[in-house]
């Protein structure tokens, strides 16, 4: 049996989106503040000089209650096809992570400020990474058309919270 794995975050997201949903975080601008008993400002000495960064945090919203590790349609929706939670990046997910690739405006003090983050107010933050191309996709990427419907829009649209 694997043993459980203890994370402590980061820091915190500060968005303006505080509910959980779909298709709005194309031009959602958030804060992530670090935690300042663990990090100081030289944590994100150099940071700045990345376009974009990877951030990883935790779905602290979904009770475990809600948890998949079978197969469902994602969204709930009827019209795509049942697959199983590893084929899809639903927020119910086994260990309840997310990762999103996002612009990287600033860096200020103890702060990250990034568009297009898909996480919601108060998120728990367990790693910030500089995206750095030479660990993208090598190769051609193929996906099912399924993904290409569902994800239409999802970066697109605009936030006017």
């Amino acid at each position: 049996m694997l043993q459980p794995i203890e994370f402590r975050p980061v820091g915190i997201v500060r968005s303006p989106v505080v509910e959980p949903a779909d298709n709005i975080w194309g031009s959602v601008k958030c804060r992530i503040e670090l935690d300042p008993s663990r990090f100081t400002p030289d944590s994100l000495l150099g940071l700045a000089d990345f376009s974009h960064v990877e951030i990883i945090f935790f779905f602290h919203r979904v009770p475990e209650s809600e948890i998949e590790t079978r197969t469902r349609h994602p969204r709930n929706r009827l019209d795509f096809p049942r697959v199983g939670i590893f084929a899809q990046r639903g927020r119910n997910r086994p260990n309840r992570l997310g990762v999103t690739i996002c612009r990287l405006e600033s860096v200020k003090d103890m702060a990250v400020e990034v568009v297009g983050l898909d996480a919601i107010d108060g998120t728990p933050v367990l790693d910030i990474k500089p995206y750095v191309q030479e660990f993208a996709a090598r190769g051609e990427v193929r996906q099912p058309k399924w993904v290409d419907e569902l994800m239409r829009g999802y970066w697109g649209s605009t936030y006017f919270g």
